[in-house]
């Protein structure tokens, strides 16, 4: 079962990405056929993409806190000692943590606002709730690899080993 847990743990974003990413093109491919062939396109493909797109941009958010792939200034890290550096790191997580539960905790307002007036999309007809969801999962999932991170910098600073930096782009 551990195994199962790993591979989640691993790969859970990525899989998730891949799914909304193919969902979001082959929706979108389908929708230009059907505009450009048959002069005739749905609502519902519109919102399919919209929608994919959103929860793309919400679990690439929580992938890229993973990583540490987030856009940062890190200039000033090339100039303090290693120990500096981790708790840096260490208050970057935190900070984002902090930010990351009053996000989720206010997010839940739209979604609450939803699910009581029994809100439903304009073309597929079903509740947005599913779909203002995103946000909290988006934010609840970053909440859950910041966690990670902080707990493998902490790991990382009594070990005496390098911080975890993530991959460079530029390199």
């Amino acid at each position: 079962m551990s195994k199962i847990f790993k591979a989640i743990d691993e790969n859970a974003e990525r899989w998730l990405l891949l799914v909304f990413y193919v969902m979001l093109v082959g929706t979108m491919f389908i929708e230009v056929i059907r505009r450009e062939v048959f002069s005739y396109s749905s609502i519902w493909g519109e919102e399919i993409v919209r929608y994919s797109f959103i929860y793309l941009a919400w679990i690439g958010a929580a992938a890229a806190v993973k990583v540490r792939g987030h856009i940062r200034i890190d200039v000033l890290m090339h100039y303090v000692p290693r120990k500096a550096k981790t708790l840096l790191y260490i208050f970057g997580d935190i900070v984002m943590f902090v930010v990351a539960c009053i996000a989720l905790y206010w997010s839940f307002e739209s979604v609450h606002v939803s699910w009581k007036f029994n809100s439903v999309t304009h073309g597929l007809r079903i509740s947005q709730v599913w779909f203002l969801m995103a946000v909290p999962i988006g934010f609840f999932l970053m909440i859950l690899r910041l966690v990670q991170s902080f707990l493998r910098d902490l790991s990382d600073l009594r070990a005496g080993r390098p911080v975890y930096e993530g991959n460079k782009l530029f390199d």
